[in-house]
């Protein structure tokens, strides 16, 4: 079987089997091999991937870090230990990627503001462009999420984040193309969605939401990581309220 994401990723980039031969130290042919669907050895991939920028696992699903095999849903594209580790340049590039649509689905969210300089512009000109943005926040008079504050010891902290939030985003708003609403369920994840993308954010009892996990994740054939994530964006923003 062919290696689709291969192939795409090498047209995506505009390299070729011979230069990505060269680039690597390879024979043009065995980057012709990885194509038809053979898994290179760990450090080639690793190599390979790194010319291509992209995440080794992403390109071959089948390959395995250390000598126990571990199943690798072919969605995953990276884990990050933390969601401080996912640095400002990911963000505004995982947005910036997005044509037609872009999900956020947070209590607060207000590391976005905080990190990527003119959020709401790049936000408003992606609305211009045709992008469909729709964005959930936690209703800070909810009881989840005064029950969220009490659990990360912040207290009314995490109250006043969403009221800030809610500053943030309001005027975005009134935008043709985007829609802002509040919600007050329980919140598992914080969703981010740029079209067939996704960052999410899982929530760990007891921890603020920078020092959790994030999972980076890519819409493909075979797995339904993805599919399922959206169904949850889409069953919150159903008990959302439209902000005035």
């Amino acid at each position: 079987m062919e290696n689709e994401r291969l192939q795409a990723t090498m047209a995506g980039r505009g390299i070729d089997a011979r230069a990505l031969a060269n680039r690597v130290g390879v024979d043009v042919k065995t980057v012709e091999r990885w194509v038809r669907g053979r898994v290179p050895r760990q450090r080639l991939a690793v190599c390979a991937a790194e010319v291509l920028e992209e995440d080794a696992v992403f390109l071959w699903p089948s390959l395995h870090r250390g000598r126990a095999a571990r199943a690798v849903s072919p969605e995953v594209v990276a884990v990050y230990g933390q969601r401080a580790e996912v640095s400002p340049a990911m963000w505004r590039s995982f947005f910036e990627q997005a044509e037609n649509n872009i999900d956020i689905l947070v209590y607060a969210g207000n590391h976005l503001h905080e990190s990527i300089p003119g959020f709401d512009g790049l936000l408003a000109a992606k609305a211009e462009q045709g992008c469909l943005i729709r964005i959930a926040l936690g209703d800070p008079d909810s009881e989840n999420v005064v029950a969220k504050g009490s659990e990360e010891r912040f207290g009314h902290g995490i109250e006043s984040r969403c009221r800030l939030a809610l500053m943030h985003y309001q005027p975005l708003g009134r935008l043709d193309g985007v829609n802002v609403r509040t919600h007050g369920t329980t919140l598992y994840n914080s969703i981010y969605r740029a079209d067939d993308e996704l960052l999410v954010n899982a929530h760990v009892w007891g921890v603020n939401a920078f020092g959790a996990p994030v999972w980076h994740l890519r819409r493909s054939p075979g797995g339904d990581m993805v599919n399922s994530y959206r169904q949850s964006f889409d069953a919150v923003w159903e008990r959302s309220s439209p902000v005035a």
